[in-house]
Formats: C-alpha cells, structure tokens, sequence
C-alpha cells in the first residue's frame, strides 16, 4: 500500500523519518510519496487535506482534528524548546504591541505562543521561517519569531532575544511545548494507521541506535547547507522520548494547547466585534 507522507527537510524530521522512508526497518509492504515541504505548506496542504500522513504544528491541529487523527509518535514537545522573539536592537516588551513582528507561518504553534504572550499585537507579518532572520536584520520588521537552525545562529549576526516564548508557556502550564505533531487521515483504516503509528516510532528508535553518533546521508542531504554541529544540536532540541511516543504528559500538553487556540481565537473575536 501507497501513502503519502510529509515532513520537513530540518534535521529533527529527517532523522525521525529516514529508516522508515529508506527502508532501513521492515516497512510491512508500505511504500511512501514523501513530500518535504516548510511546514507552513504542510500546515496548509493539511487544511486542503492533500496528504494521507503529515507533519504539521500544533498550531492548526484544532483546525484539521475532525479530518486527521494525531499520531502518539513522530512529534517534537520538549522544555527549553520553544520559538524565540529577537530584534535587530534591544526595545522594551512595553513597545512590542506597536512593532511589526514577522511570524513564522499564521497556523504555528510559534504564532499561537506569541499571541499567548502579546495579545495585544496586531502587526504582524507571516513569512516562511528561515526567512525571518533576514528580514529582523534588513530591517523590514521590528522583531521576529524564529525556530529551527535560526535558535543557533541569531546571536551570531548581531541579533537580540527579547522573549523565550517557550519559556513564557512552561511558566504557564508547567508542561512542555508542542511544537510540531504526526497526523494521519482518519478515513484510512484504523489498523492501517496504528500500523503507521508504530513504523514510526521503530524509525525514531533506529535513528537513536544507528544515526546518532554519525549522522545519516539523508539527514546531510536535506540540511540546507548547516554545520554538523547544528544539525546535532537541531536535532538534540527536538527529537527526545516525547518523538517516540507523547505519554499522558505530552497529551496533557496538546490538550492545553488546543485551549489555549479556543481561548484566543475567541477573544479575538470578541475584539473584532468591539470596533
């Protein structure tokens, strides 16, 4: 059986996936279209319900959980995980409501952290993630919220975190961050998706035995050009015993967060209604 399967080109999706869609473990007679895409398109390609089994950000699960199911493995939760707000030159958190920030995407878990901590931000500008880092320096925007690699290279070019917004949510909740999940369509067969669901997580536990101390070709190829260190470091931030299966802890997490979604997006439209 065929399925089609996305996920990002980033070192943390790559390494999880690589033993499943190259065959390294016995993939039980499924074969796989892989699609690698920003997961910004992912979020998008699963509102239009284009692919059988996607990555996506946490951020839009309340938006597609009636057509796709979350998956227990495959996922990236973790503490000191979370998106970081940087600027080009220090301002106070006072100042941010009226400064343009970019966003990485408008259905990211990344966007929904940021409207958690600053409610009351209303310019905003949403960009492909690593395009963020650039615009904060050519002074396109105010601030950006970066994730992936740019959490290793922002200090490098001069740039200045204002807020750790993972931190502001473990403050919060007390619970970890979900950033990015594993969904699956529910029309397939249930057996089928649970099948899928533990071909994952043996591709992540292959990763951690086989790919860890030298990372894979497949990992290399698809890394956009970082540094080993990087890589290990992206993949160290976000591939953990959360990635092999989301325990009551990480559903707790997801719960909250789809709460929090609820909460926002209904004060938002309370404000919409008050102008």
């Amino acid at each position: 059986m065929k399925l089609s399967l996305g996920f990002s080109p980033c070192p943390n999706d790559t390494f999880i996936f690589d033993a499943l869609v190259n065959k390294k473990i016995d993939t039980k007679g499924f074969e796989f279209d892989v699609q690698l895409e920003d997961v910004q398109t992912l979020n998008e390609w699963a509102l239009a319900e284009r692919l059988d089994i996607t990555k996506i950000s946490y951020g839009v699960l309340p938006l597609v959980i009636n057509q796709y199911t979350l998956l227990e493995s495959g996922g990236a939760l973790g503490k000191g995980v979370g998106p970081l707000l940087i600027a080009k030159t220090k301002m106070s958190i006072d100042e941010l409501n009226d400064k343009l920030v970019a966003i990485p995407g408008v259905h990211t878990t990344a966007h929904m952290l940021f409207s958690l901590a600053f409610p009351g931000a209303r310019h905003k500008v949403f960009k492909v993630f690593n395009e963020i880092e650039s615009a904060v320096l050519n002074e396109e925007v105010d601030a950006g919220v970066i994730i992936h690699e740019n959490r290793f290279t922002y200090r490098e070019k001069g740039l200045y975190k204002l807020v750790d917004l993972g931190d502001y949510w473990e403050m919060k909740t007390q619970l970890p961050i979900p950033l990015g999940g594993i969904v699956a369509k529910r029309s397939l067969n249930q057996k089928i998706i649970a099948e899928i669901d533990i071909l994952i997580q043996q591709s992540v536990e292959y990763a951690f035995q086989h790919n860890y101390n030298q990372l894979s070709d497949y990992v290399q190829l698809h890394a956009q050009e970082m540094s080993e260190q990087v890589m290990r470091q992206h993949i160290d931030l976000y591939v953990n015993n959360f990635s092999i299966a989301l325990g009551e802890d990480g559903r707790r997490a997801v719960d909250k967060l789809m709460q929090v979604f609820m909460q926002i997006n209904s004060a938002n439209a309370i404000g919409l209604r008050n102008r």
